[in-house]
């Protein structure tokens, strides 16, 4: 890189044929924009001033570090790594999909596993976005390699005024339940209605939940027998920033997710000003450490949610101690110098210890 300063950084992230645009972060992208908004893998683009492209070529032409997405049966991934390699370029991979469950499914079929292997050893760094992803990484870099292995978690536009959709704490009402994959065990999406029923019978709040399975998810929350007048079923797909006005309205965010995933319900209840109850995510575990569902029972996580939801002055300071921390981790200029600091050393081949994630108390 030609400076050290983590503000000049910029980062090209590549998808190989991938369905998403090419898209340019050389000035913030706010809600109403076009394209992709600044979460997930193209945060790591948008926190940069940086890039995304599915187009190896266009990436190799902007001369600056690659962040590399293995996806699908990484036949395009190996490919442009070899391209991007070919052209001296500085190239750390990353899983697009980081969950427990599907990182399994990724690599039970052994030649996408093969490929995997030889990827992960080729490529001059590795960026997890959960601390198992990394774990996995480590052990399949050669052993002098792995310091070239970081976790680092997906930033969220903490400073931009434009993604602040704040609600004030008085303002909120009932509970909003994060998941909706009845089909995916790890999720436990039943047992968050469960429980969230059951809150709602102790709190007399009501229980907002996404349902975009049709009938059958319709007949599905029917069974479930909430208290009348206390459901409220949204079942339209919705923009992004819709979605987090939605989230916004709530007292909190419930979910009983034990996938190990990123943590977008959690990043997304961050944009929100509310907190997020439950479920083992990196940045639930990094921000939302004494609300999360790390080492707690679901009737721990019930009194948590009993006592956020009639409290509000101290929900109101739970909210800014979580804001804080997320600004101290997962802001935009946050991740910017942690990126910064992970491209230099793997060019430069030097040791780092990587960030790791607090002792969750029990």
């Amino acid at each position: 890189m030609a400076s050290t300063d983590a503000t000049d950084f910029q980062l090209s992230v590549l998808n190989p044929g991938g369905r998403d645009l090419e898209q340019y972060f050389d000035e913030p992208v706010g809600p109403g924009a076009n394209g992709h908004p600044p979460v997930n893998l193209h945060a790591f683009a948008a926190c940069t001033g940086g890039s995304f492209h599915r187009a190896t070529k266009n990436a190799i032409e902007e001369k600056r570090p690659i962040l590399l997405l293995l996806r699908g049966n990484f036949r395009a991934t190996e490919r442009a790594l070899a391209e991007c390699q070919k052209e001296k370029r500085t190239v750390a991979v990353a899983l697009k999909e980081t969950g427990l469950h599907q990182i399994a499914e990724q690599l039970c079929d052994p030649r996408k596993l093969a490929r995997f292997m030889r990827i992960v050893a080729q490529a001059d760094g590795c960026v997890a976005t959960t601390p198992e992803a990394a774990e996995i990484f480590r052990r399949v870099r050669p052993e002098r390699d792995v310091s070239t292995v970081a976790f680092i978690p997906t930033p969220y536009p903490l400073e931009d005024e434009q993604w602040k959709f704040t609600v004030p704490p008085v303002e909120q009402r009932g509970i909003f339940v994060g998941t909706r994959e009845w089909d995916v065990p790890s999720r436990n999406h039943l047992a968050a209605l469960l429980l969230a029923r059951e809150i709602c019978q102790n709190s007399f709040e009501p229980v907002t939940v996404f349902n975009l399975d049709g009938r059958k998810g319709e007949k599905l929350l029917a069974e479930l027998n909430f208290p009348p007048g206390k459901l409220r079923v949204r079942d339209r797909r919705e923009s992004y920033p819709n979605y987090l006005r939605e989230i916004a309205r709530h007292k909190i965010v419930l979910q009983l997710d034990r996938s190990r995933v990123p943590g977008q319900v959690a990043g997304d209840a961050l944009l929100c000003q509310t907190i997020c109850v439950g479920g083992n995510g990196a940045i639930e575990r990094l921000v939302f450490a004494n609300f999360c569902g790390e080492g707690r029972t679901t009737a721990q996580l019930k009194t948590i949610a009993l006592e956020l939801l009639k409290n509000t002055a101290g929900r109101a300071t739970a909210i800014v101690e979580t804001q804080w921390r997320a600004a101290e981790r997962i802001s935009f200029q946050a991740v910017q110098r942690q990126l910064a600091s992970f491209f230099e050393r793997i060019e430069k081949g030097v040791v780092d210890l990587q960030p790791t994630l607090p002792i969750i108390p029990r």
